[in-house]
């Protein structure tokens, strides 16, 4: 009697293991189902080129003749070349004048538009319009603005005696130039991270510290900064991400010139894939700089534990 009970529990718990593998593949097939549409296009248009890329940065090929195996070949020579380094100084440049303006510059903004101020919601809505125009069209009007002998910004500066600089035709300012037009454009999305950040702090703290005696430089930097760490998180790393690939403006504004005093990386992997017919080194600084991005992002993952505050 109790091998039968046995077989017979033993039998039931087969069928029903059966029957749940049966319900896991069919909600497997939905779930696929319903991934589909975006897998796919990711699939395609963004996985498959990435490995293809990889292939690509291992062979001699200009995008005409069969490629040739090279190795490693196109890393060796991009690592051991000044004009890599010198691309990879201009970037690093571009980011050490953009993300302190940027976020400085968001930051200011995201608190005046915090408080109870009239026309907020079309100010908030006119600080964001740049985010969302053409970076062609927004470089365009920038180097109008930065024109040496038209632009509006050296009439400006002629009108109160300063110096009136080259901007983008001179290798000095040509970085700045292109920081001043990024800043500009992208204000507006680091204010709307920066003030959600702000709008999430609870206002019955800053109202204790006020009654405890706080002054509101003393509630900012002790309450509010400290509070709003993870936006302000968020907003570098996706800066310094934004900023390691840089290419429309400085496409649109100065071409990498004048003299290569602002050609930047992705600058350097559109030369060498389409007008140098490079396409394995520039498959290969690809991959070099999403390294770079990668090991960047990693370093600042690790060290949020430091000192940024989730509570």
């Amino acid at each position: 009697m109790n091998t039968e009970t046995t077989a017979k529990t033993s039998q039931l718990e087969s069928l029903h293991r059966t029957s749940q593998r049966k319900k896991a593949i069919k909600n497997a097939i939905w779930v696929l189902a319903f991934l589909a549409p975006s897998a796919i296009p990711l699939l395609i248009f963004k996985i498959i080129p990435m490995f293809a890329s990889a292939w690509v940065s291992l062979h001699e090929w200009n995008m005409i003749a069969p490629m040739e195996w090279a190795g490693f070949g196109n890393y060796t020579r991009l690592l051991t070349s000044s004009d890599t380094w010198a691309v990879f100084g201009h970037t690093l440049l571009y980011i050490a004048g953009y993300l302190p303006l940027v976020y400085g510059g968001g930051l200011l903004i995201a608190v005046a538009l915090n408080q109870k101020l009239k026309a907020r919601g079309f100010l908030r809505a006119a600080y964001f319009v740049p985010v969302v125009t053409s970076w062609v069209a927004v470089a365009l009007v920038w180097q109008w603005l930065l024109n040496p002998k038209n632009g509006l910004i050296n009439y400006l500066l002629s009108l109160v005696n300063l110096p009136q600089p080259g901007w983008w035709t001179d290798p000095t300012w040509a970085i700045p130039s292109v920081i001043l037009a990024s800043a500009w454009k992208d204000l507006g999305f680091v204010m709307v991270i920066l003030l959600a950040g702000l709008q999430a702090i609870p206002q019955e703290i800053q109202e204790a510290a006020a009654v405890d005696g706080a002054g509101r430089w003393r509630r900012f930097w002790n309450i509010t900064f400290p509070l709003l760490t993870p936006s302000t998180f968020f907003v570098v790393v996706i800066s310094l991400i934004n900023g390691f690939q840089v290419f429309d403006q400085v496409y649109v504004m100065t071409g990498g010139g004048p003299s290569g005093a602002s050609r930047v990386v992705v600058s350097r992997i559109y030369d060498l894939a389409f007008r140098y017919g490079e396409a394995g080194a520039a498959s290969a600084l690809s991959w070099i700089l999403f390294a770079f991005i990668l090991g960047i992002t990693a370093v600042q993952m690790y060290g949020q534990r430091k000192w940024v505050n989730y509570a």
